[in-house]
């Protein structure tokens, strides 16, 4: 006999321990509620994955040898860790059905998202929220995954994301506009940019990594832009990308920094506009109106979410 030359089969760990409390074949297998042939080839079986016996057969009743009587108590504290587990398992399993699951891009989890949130929680009971916060392009792929229910992004009708290709249920929450902003020049003339669209090139951008759903966005517009007659363009080459990044904050924090221009959701910039930190770097035209929208699972989603889902759609822009 040796270990590892066989499967572990669980139903013989719960046999060993009918065998072990009652000492007797016949009982130990009617308890079990299985024929006695078939309950001894199982202690036997598992006995061979052992390598040792693990009763004294010649006892009667049928007493557990010492590598038994070792066994034994190791084998009652797996089975109860095992039947923990399980039940931790489904209670986990439970808790995530009854939640309520976003993807949120950085820039509206930090603005839109609390403040909506606490609005839909003032007319719903909606129990635990778990929310994950990053680029446009991980939120796409949480929802594409079936990780969460919804996914919070910023969107514009002539820029299909993923979602969209892919037919998502969607509300327009609501508007916002991407403006292109710089810090103030030092010689503090209001209203001057630092860095300006029009200014002799190359002009610094601030721009978004491919991963950005903004920065799809304002790639596309920009593109569309030098096509719009009446409408200054930039030359190639006069507006040069000297830093990029993911997330609208740190575009924001390295344009007040007087680093180049940035098109910025005007949601985030409000006091910073308002105080002058940071001033208009083009004329508005530029500027690029977004959407916040909202989107869905194409299933059926647990009843809390479905509500949700009824009371955003009742209120959406």
């Amino acid at each position: 006999m040796g270990p590892g030359n066989r499967p572990l089969d669980l139903e013989w760990l719960e046999d060993f321990l009918a065998l072990a409390e009652c000492g007797n074949f016949s009982r130990a297998a009617e308890a079990r509620a299985i024929a006695q042939p078939a309950f001894s080839r199982h202690i036997r079986a598992l006995e061979e994955w052992v390598g040792v016996d693990l009763f004294d057969r010649s006892a009667h009743p049928a007493a557990l040898t010492p590598a038994g009587q070792r066994f034994l108590p190791l084998l009652e504290a797996v089975l109860a860790n095992l039947e923990a587990a399980r039940i931790k398992a489904r209670a986990a399993h439970d808790q995530a059905a009854a939640s309520l699951r976003f993807a949120a891009t950085h820039v509206l989890s930090l603005t839109f998202f609390p403040p909506w949130l606490a609005d839909m929680e003032s007319q719903l009971r909606l129990g635990p929220i778990q929310t994950m916060s990053d680029s446009s392009r991980a939120c796409e792929e949480l929802m594409l995954q079936r990780r969460v229910q919804f996914v919070l992004c910023h969107g514009h009708a002539d820029v299909p994301g993923r979602l969209d290709e892919a037919r998502y249920p969607m509300l327009r929450l609501g508007r916002d506009v991407l403006r292109p902003v710089s810090a103030p020049h030092p010689d503090g003339t209001r209203g001057r940019a630092l860095h300006a669209i029009g200014l002799p090139p190359p002009v610094p951008m601030l721009a978004y990594s491919e991963a950005s759903g903004l920065g799809r966005i304002v790639r596309a517009q920009l593109r569309a832009f030098a096509q719009q007659p009446g409408v200054r363009t930039a030359e190639p080459g006069e507006l040069e990308e000297v830093f990029t990044a993911h997330h609208a904050v740190l575009l924001k924090t390295m344009a007040l920094e007087g680093r180049g221009i940035a098109w910025l959701p005007e949601s985030l910039i409000v006091r910073e506009l308002q105080c002058g930190a940071l001033v208009a770097a083009g004329p508005e035209a530029w500027s690029i109106p977004v959407e916040i929208r909202l989107y869905r699972q194409h299933a059926e989603m647990a009843a809390v979410a479905e509500s949700l889902w009824q009371l955003a759609a009742s209120r959406q822009d």
